[in-house]
């Protein structure tokens, strides 16, 4: 790992930039301003590398709004919702900031905050921790929750995200890492051609608001299955009423779970380059998203637009509003129960 100063924020804490490689040239760079990674280039089937994530080329694009690009997302990723939870027979009020809901941790989540960062030593990966700590009733949530992220990048191309947390009283806590991939080279059109394959049965339909109903619904028959794959194209544009409220593909689906408790989530393979992303998690849950609010009005690296639909998330997680909806695996951790989440990212080419 190799670390250099990166900027300053308004209030004059330096931003750090590290910079993760391995042997077969991926390249992985991450900065300690969201625990956002920044950029990673990936080789494609002739070897050549681009850069495969959506983002800005300098600190000031995520100081003057991101959607979450590259984010490490939290306390609690996705919605909750009218923002709000009871827990112990209190209510506690978060910040409605995705009317009428509360989305990916409220106004200043973790995509907002400086974590300090340290050189994890490894003999089998180049890795960086980094760490925060949550005040008791940040952005409503209760309790004092040390937290720290591990980036790790192997030379068989894996990336490995490694969370860890625990709290001072209990508490919902559900993180993940919301990077938009293009796997064509960001900024090199839409993902509408990408191949897609999910290993979920099920996804949890949502209502108007994008929260869940609660319905744990078959795929089968409807555009939401990609147990075989299928491009993002291919059914974005049905009318479906779940397309419609999600503008697209926003919605979670539910993991097959198997013996092993890190369990293949995803593929996703793009044509015209070869390259192929694979998803492993200990999640129960996969929330793709395909971009569907990118709307042109967002320039990103080299001064590219980034469209509608230039790029796809794969948010690892727990269920969206789990805090409310009982039947839904508990997010709730505390000081006898703390909080370990694994994902991993392999980069390979078709």
């Amino acid at each position: 790992m190799r670390r250099a100063p990166l900027g300053r924020l308004p209030g004059g804490a330096d931003v750090e930039l590290l910079t993760l490689t391995n042997a077969r040239g991926l390249v992985v760079r991450v900065m300690t301003y969201g625990g956002i990674i920044l950029s990673l280039h990936a080789p494609d089937r002739a070897g050549r590398l681009d850069d495969v994530v959506l983002g800005f080329d300098d600190l000031d694009g995520y100081l003057g709004g991101s959607p979450y690009f590259g984010a490490i997302v939290g306390r609690y990723a996705n919605r909750i919702a009218k923002a709000r939870f009871e827990l112990d027979g209190r209510t506690h009020q978060l910040a409605m900031n995705d009317p009428p809901n509360h989305i990916h941790g409220g106004a200043r989540g973790f995509d907002k905050v400086l974590w300090t960062a340290e050189e994890t030593p490894s003999s089998r990966a180049a890795a960086a921790r980094l760490h925060y700590a949550s005040a008791d009733g940040e952005e409503g949530y209760p309790g004092r929750l040390e937290v720290s992220v591990t980036y790790s990048l192997s030379d068989a191309n894996e990336l490995r995200v490694d969370y860890a947390a625990a709290a001072s009283a209990p508490t919902p806590v559900n993180l993940s890492q919301h990077s938009y991939f293009n796997l064509a080279g960001a900024g090199h059109g839409d993902v509408l051609g990408h191949e897609v394959t999910i290993h979920a049965d099920r996804f949890t339909p949502v209502d108007d608001t994008m929260i869940p109903t609660g319905e744990l619904r078959p795929v089968a028959g409807t555009p939401f299955d990609f147990r075989a794959p299928a491009t993002i194209g291919s059914r974005i544009g049905r009318a479906d009423e779940q397309l419609a409220r999600g503008e697209g593909y926003d919605h979670n689906f539910v993991l097959r779970r198997g013996v092993d408790e890190l369990v293949h989530a995803a593929r996703v393979t793009e044509p015209s380059s070869g390259r192929r992303l694979d998803v492993h998690t200990t999640e129960p849950g996969l929330q793709l998203y395909s971009g569907n609010q990118l709307d042109g009005t967002v320039r990103g690296k080299r001064g590219d637009v980034y469209g509608p639909r230039a790029g796809l998330c794969l948010e690892t997680q727990h269920f969206p509003d789990s805090p409310n909806q009982t039947a839904f695996p508990s997010a709730i951790v505390g000081p006898d129960r703390g909080y370990r989440s694994t994902t991993v990212f392999t980069f390979g080419v078709s």
